[in-house]
């Protein structure tokens, strides 16, 4: 954090500090102009505002606070969080290399291979639960950008941001680090070496259910992040007023969101180890976790709200303890308030990676013991 700004709870508490010298006020207002007068010389009242497509003043505030909260140099946000990733996506050229994660936000995953496709950009992907797939297929060309999500929705595989730093520079590349999961309240990207970091902020950051947003944040303002500035400006992926309010006001409480999502997903994780009718319990914080110690070195303040629960008696089995379920809401998305439950498997649909005895949880803020409660009736039947 910044000299004399405090702790991230704080930051986001007091909504980077604010306060309207005139009024007083501790709420940020609303800024709807979409633009923005000049005076009869001629000349902006403001000289950094023309138009609001890429110059919002709430959007700006929620910016400023994501910006210092991961370190970095820049923030942006996005209409949705597809809006921020296509868009830096974009700034590849035709003939250039992607390398990113078999298991990873799905949606994007199949845009990539879409996109790609259509304008002639080298798509590769890599084995998460493998570190050495991670090298061998970087290495195999010329590589501009390597995509790495962790957690990895929604088998939650780890990966070692820095190694993963290290390896993309090695080769030229720039590393992209899709934080969603952790928040930048329990891992800052850029500090283990990544380039740019990414946030459906949709999620945890918003943590409501009720705002579609995206962010990106750059370690350094440099070519690729002007020409992503240029694409968001032309194309209008921008987040809204409106919604950017919504955003920071959700912000202001991530910190308490955060932490009592971690507490309840642990004790839910552990209580469900070794319980009849579960096969495995999948939580970056469990000890039994394939990646358990590079969570413990990059992940602090809690391992996050997400976890997931493989079930005996496969696919049709699954489905039936998710529809018993009364506390959980059955429903895509995450990070909000609410405890939610998906089957995966259903939702993606062939070429899935995702075992389809899998439910993904994610766990709000709600009585943990209410939880456990109902996934107990939900298995037991």
């Amino acid at each position: 954090m910044g000299k004399n700004k405090g702790k991230a709870e704080t930051l986001l508490a007091q909504a980077g500090h604010y306060l309207d010298k005139e009024s007083g006020s501790v709420v940020p207002p609303i800024q709807p102009s979409t633009t923005f007068a000049r005076n009869e010389q001629g000349e902006l009242y403001d000289s950094n505002r023309i138009y609001a497509r890429d110059q919002s003043v709430n959007a700006e505030m929620a910016e400023a606070i994501l910006c210092e909260l991961e370190a970095g140099s820049s923030c942006k946000l996005f209409a949705s969080g597809m809006a921020a990733a296509t868009a830096l996506v974009q700034t590849l050229r035709p003939g250039d290399r992607i390398v990113a994660p078999t298991v990873m936000y799905w949606s994007l995953r199949a845009w990539l291979i879409s996109f790609c496709a259509d304008w002639h950009i080298d798509l590769a992907f890599y084995d998460p639960q493998n570190e050495a797939d991670m090298v061998d297929v970087v290495k195999v060309a010329r590589t501009e950008i390597l995509w790495i999500e962790t957690p990895a929705n929604p088998t939650w595989e780890v990966v070692d941001i820095k190694k993963a730093a290290d390896l993309a520079h090695s080769v030229g590349a720039q590393l992209v680090a899709d934080s969603t999961v952790s928040t930048p309240l329990i891992t800052k990207p850029i500090e283990y070496g990544a380039d740019f970091v990414f946030h459906s902020a949709t999620k945890y950051i918003n943590g409501h259910s009720d705002v579609v947003a995206g962010a990106l944040i750059a370690a350094k303002e440099d070519a690729r992040w002007e020409r992503l500035c240029k694409i968001r400006a032309q194309q209008g992926g921008i987040l809204g007023p409106f919604e950017s309010w919504l955003l920071l006001r959700g912000m202001r409480t991530m910190h308490v969101r955060v932490e009592r999502a971690c507490e309840n997903a642990m004790k839910l994780a552990q209580h469900f180890v070794g319980f009849p009718g579960v096969k495995e319990v999948i939580y970056p914080g469990l000890a039994s976790h394939k990646n358990h110690d590079v969570a413990a070195k990059q992940m602090t303040n809690g391992f996050g709200g997400m976890l997931s629960i493989r079930f005996e008696g496969g696919r049709e089995k699954t489905a039936t303890i998710m529809g018993r379920m009364k506390r959980f809401v059955r429903a895509t998305s995450l990070g909000g308030v609410e405890s939610l439950v998906e089957h995966r498997a259903l939702v993606e649909g062939e070429g899935t990676p995702v075992p389809d005895d899998l439910l993904r949880f994610s766990i709000g803020i709600e009585n943990v013991e209410d939880l456990i409660q109902d996934l107990e009736q939900a298995i037991i039947g």
